[in-house]
């Protein structure tokens, strides 16, 4: 019976012409959804948790609990021998790593997904890891690249906004690397999941991806993308009736007061019968604190009630120590989900002298338990 009031996005259903079910009215109605927000669930950062380590840059930070009963953590690194910014675009790999607790501290175990070499979309740089487990499988979404020339070093450093940065953020595609075990080994399809679309929205790279498994076992993408003219970053949705696609997406990104929202780095889940999404508001339009987090809800997973957005996460960071510290940046969020509850939000941080990731002294991921 329950079954019946779920979300009916199989089939032919297109997200651009969504149809409203049981599972949309109930979700519209509830009041589970709204009984707390999220920052409320939010509990002090853990000290001495989360991943860091000595000789590289780490960024992003996705969690996930494997066959093993460990926790596990799938960031991206950068050889400290570069500045963090914008070597992140250039040499970047995503490593595991692992504790027995889910607040860690996790402890570098593998590179579990470098870049492959050759003419692939992601020979020469990984990032941005997300990771869910569907049925058997473990599905490692993440951000590969490509481009031409040396690999820059500290005697020959990229240069931000230089031609072939902007020529490599272009490149930049989702890829999805399947296996049975945490531990890998880690398959990859030649092809990138998802394209960009030329004279569209989303016509210049495709990353930050996010991956919801919704209950009728069709999945939601929100991803990142710009236009050409390297404007303001936009997220957006596609729908598929299986993880490997085909995607329908969205014509439109996400919109805020009928303009699209300048937001990255979403976040997707399920939850109280409604599609949940935490992101980066890089505006302060939208929550009402630049580069603070947005935590919003949708009832089918196209359109998105920005007007009743709340604020998620701040970069004055209160840790369980009894410190506060202000954090140059706190991105990427990323939820630990177990028995489809979230219990945990990982975020990258990063200090520095001031709000720009070149500066970056220190970058790692911290740990946030919810309430």
């Amino acid at each position: 019976m329950k079954r019946r009031l779920f979300l009916k996005l199989v089939g032919t259903a297109s997200l651009a012409a969504p149809v409203f079910t049981a599972f949309q009215v109930r979700a519209a109605t509830s009041t589970v959804a709204t009984a707390r927000t999220f920052l409320s669930r939010l509990q002090p950062a853990v000290a001495g948790g989360g991943f860091e380590l000595t000789d590289y840059w780490v960024w992003c930070g996705a969690p996930i609990r494997g066959e093993d009963g460990r926790y596990h953590l799938f960031a991206s690194r950068v050889p400290k021998e570069v500045p963090f910014h914008p070597h992140w675009l250039f040499r970047s790999e995503i490593v595991r790593a692992e504790s027995e607790k889910p607040v860690g501290p996790y402890r570098f175990a593998e590179v579990a997904l470098p870049p492959r070499g050759g003419d692939f979309f992601d020979a020469r740089s990984t990032h941005n890891p997300h990771i869910r487990k569907v049925g058997e499988s473990f599905l490692l979404l993440y951000m590969g690249t490509n481009y031409d020339g040396p690999t820059p070093s500290q005697e020959h450093p990229e240069v931000w906004r230089s031609p072939r940065y902007l020529a490599t953020w272009a490149r930049k595609r989702i890829g999805l690397a399947t296996s049975q075990s945490v531990f890998g080994p880690w398959k990859r399809p030649d092809q990138p999941l998802i394209e960009p679309r030329p004279g569209e929205w989303d016509s210049i790279a495709t990353t930050n991806p996010s991956l919801c498994p919704l209950p009728d076992n069709s999945f939601l993408l929100a991803y990142k993308s710009r236009k050409e003219n390297l404007g303001q970053l936009q997220v957006g949705v596609a729908h598929a009736p299986h993880y490997t696609g085909p995607w329908k997406r969205q014509p439109t990104p996400w919109l805020f007061r009928g303009k699209p929202a300048h937001v990255e780095d979403p976040f997707l889940w399920y939850e109280d019968g409604r599609v949940q999404a935490l992101m980066k508001d890089m505006t302060s339009e939208i929550c009402g604190e630049k580069f603070a987090g947005v935590h919003v809800t949708s009832a089918d997973g196209l359109s998105w009630d920005f007007d009743r957005a709340t604020l998620a996460y701040r970069p004055t960071v209160r840790w369980s120590d009894g410190r506060t510290t202000q954090q140059g940046f706190l991105e990427r969020p990323q939820l630990l989900i177990e028995n489809r509850i979230p219990t945990h939000l990982f975020c990258a941080t990063a200090e520095g002298p001031g709000d720009d990731l070149k500066d970056a002294t220190r970058t790692r991921n911290i740990v946030f338990p919810l309430d």
